[in-house]
C-alpha cells in the first residue's frame, strides 16, 4: 500500500498533505472488501463519471489479472463443459463496488416522483447495510444529493468518504474520511482527483490480489 502511495507523492507532490487520510482509505477499504461489505459511490457531473470509473477498477482487474481460484475453474467446467472452460479462463475476480448513478429507471422515476435531492439516499437505505463504505465526491463540498446520502449512511451505520477540494463545504461535516486536494476550481479538483483513485484502486489491489509491479 505504502508503495502506491508513495508513486503517487513522487508524481503529485501537491498531494502531500492528504496522504494520511489516502493510507487511511486504503486501509478501509481493504477490509471492507476482506469482510465481504459493499462499496457504494455517488456525485454529479464529472464525479459522476469518476464514480463509474472508480467502480470498474474495482469490478475487475485493474492490472492485475485476478484469475478465479483453481476449483472453481474445474467446476465451470464440470458443469458446462466447454463454455465453462471459456467462463474460467476470462471472469475475473471482483470487488463489490456499485455506482449510485446506474440505475437510470429508478433515478428518473424517484426524481419525478418523490426529490430528485434524495436519490442517492435513497437507493443507499435500500441497498446498504451496516459496514458498508459510501464514497461522496464533491468538488466544492457542497452538494446537497451527496449530503443527504451521508446523513442516510450515518442512519444505516455505514462509513462515509469525502472526495473533494479545499473549499471546507458542508458534507465535510458527515464525513469519516475527508480527502480535500488543495485546489479550489473545479476542473483542477477533478485533475487530482484521478491520480488519488487510481492510487487507492492500486493499493487495494495490491492488498487483495497480490503484488503490483509497475
Amino acid at each position: 500500500m505504502k508503495n502506491q502511495i508513495e508513486k503517487l507523492l513522487n508524481r503529485y507532490p501537491v498531494l502531500e498533505s492528504c496522504s494520511a487520510a489516502i493510507e487511511k482509505t486504503v486501509e478501509e477499504l481493504t477490509g471492507l472488501f476482506r469482510s465481504n461489505g459493499t462499496f457504494f459511490t455517488c456525485g454529479n457531473g464529472g464525479s459522476a463519471a469518476d464514480c463509474d470509473h472508480i467502480c470498474g477498477e474495482f469490478l475487475k482487474g485493474f492490472v492485475l489479472r485476478r484469475e478465479l481460484p483453481e476449483h472453481e475453474q474445474a467446476k465451470l467446467e464440470e458443469l458446462f463443459g466447454e463454455d465453462g472452460v471459456l467462463l474460467g479462463e476470462r471472469l475475473q475476480r471482483g470487488l463489490r463496488a456499485i455506482s449510485l448513478l446506474s440505475h437510470p429507471g429508478f433515478t428518473s422515476a424517484f426524481c419525478n416522483d418523490v426529490d430528485p435531492n434524495l436519490v442517492f439516499a435513497q437507493q443507499l437505505y435500500a441497498l446498504g447495510t451496516p459496514g458498508d463504505i459510501l464514497l461522496g465526491i464533491s468538488t466544492g463540498g457542497g452538494a446537497v444529493n451527496v449530503r443527504y446520502a451521508m446523513m442516510a449512511a450515518k442512519l444505516k451505520k455505514i462509513k462515509t468518504i469525502l472526495l473533494t477540494g479545499s473549499k471546507h463545504g458542508a458534507c465535510e461535516r458527515y464525513a469519516d474520511i475527508v480527502i480535500a486536494v488543495p485546489e479550489t476550481e473545479t476542473y483542477r479538483i477533478q485533475e487530482l482527483h484521478l491520480p488519488v483513485y487510481h492510487a487507492i484502486c492500486l493499493a487495494v489491489e495490491e492488498n487483495m490480489f497480490g503484488g503490483v509491479s509497475l
